[in-house]
């Protein structure tokens, strides 16, 4: 079994910055790719990014592209997300993700292993 497990998040102003960390642990860790999922209050699920674990292809939300950076470091079974210029809509509960099967996807239902969250709220 694989246990994800996010860290970084936090309270920030409208401006600020985050960063978010995701470690893996568990069984031999090598999905096809990871992703950045938030909930907020009141509204589904949504996809925020996702990367390729082993290559060097991202993929982002329109409503995050150019503010937030998705990285992995395979060595460390990490998944990171920088998220800059943070503003009060991005406040929400951030989730990451792994899917196994080779699936280049945005899609929620097609994640394998999620982690428990870490909340992030940006205040104006």
């Amino acid at each position: 079994q694989v246990q994800l497990v996010e860290s970084g998040g936090g309270l920030v102003q409208a401006g600020g910055s985050l960063r978010l960390s995701c470690a893996a642990s568990g069984r031999t860790f090598s999905p096809y790719a990871m992703g950045w999922f938030r909930q907020a209050p009141g509204k589904e699920r949504e996809f925020v990014a996702r990367i390729l674990w082993r290559g060097s292809i991202t993929a982002y939300a329109d409503s995050v592209k150019g503010r937030f950076t998705i990285s992995r470091d395979n060595a460390k079974n990490t998944v990171y997300l920088q998220m800059n210029s943070l503003k009060p809509e991005d406040t929400a509960v951030y989730y990451c993700a792994a899917v196994e099967s080779a699936r280049w996807t945005a899609i929620t239902a097609n994640y394998d292993y999620w982690g428990p969250g870490t909340q992030v709220t940006v205040s104006s």
